[in-house]
């Protein structure tokens, strides 16, 4: 799988976890020179407390398009260390 923005390769590898539709890949697979932290973070009920990155390309930059747990919860446990991608970003095989 890859995650693709700006028609740039943000993350790849063939261990992806779908949780809600949404894959979650290896912090390892992402290309970092593509993240910079945000202060955004949401609250889930049964994740837990997410963190977000900004997307950035070049001077484009994709506000929060990315998150991660990094403390989930016992119930979201397969996610820990993976982050997954919405706001455009396309997953493809």
């Amino acid at each position: 799988m890859r995650a693709i923005w700006s028609d740039t390769v943000l993350a790849e590898s063939d261990d992806t976890v779908v949780i809600e539709g949404n894959h979650y890949f290896p912090a390892d697979s992402l290309r970092r020179e593509h993240f910079r932290a945000s202060d955004l973070h949401t609250v889930c009920p049964w994740k837990g407390t997410a963190s977000y990155y900004d997307v950035v390309v070049g001077n484009a930059v994709n506000p929060a398009a990315a998150w991660y747990y990094p403390a989930p919860k016992d119930a979201a446990r397969a996610i820990a260390g993976r982050v997954a991608f919405w706001k455009g970003v396309r997953i493809v095989d």
